[in-house]
């Protein structure tokens, strides 16, 4: 469901970590700055709870599908650290398939 960024900004906030991932979500989808996302994402990488962290991954992945654009570097440094993390790794793996595909990066 697509949210202005007035409201993904206070549900990333939430202790509903459900609202947390649809907010993640929207922000992926609907949000023109892929920078601002790419930002939340990295972030909530590293949320205590593994289904926001699996999220925070799979929209870096949008973000290269939809915006074809991300600092590779950055993101990439990330994504191979949450590959280390069993509960994450199947998705962290389709987001660099997704950067790959899009970005056309090897």
């Amino acid at each position: 469901m697509e949210r202005d960024r007035e409201e993904v900004e206070l549900l990333l906030q939430s202790n509903d970590n459900q609202e947390v991932q649809d907010a993640l979500l929207s922000a992926a989808y609907y949000d023109p700055d892929w920078r601002w996302v790419q930002g939340k994402c990295l972030v909530l990488s590293h949320h205590p709870d593994s289904r926001v962290r699996w999220i925070a991954a799979t929209c870096l992945g949008h973000l290269a599908r939809i915006h074809r654009q991300l600092e590779v570097e950055l993101v990439l440094q990330r994504l191979a650290e949450l590959k280390a993390d069993p509960l994450v790794k199947a998705g962290t793996e389709d987001a660099l398939d997704d950067i790959r595909f899009y970005l056309n990066f090897q």
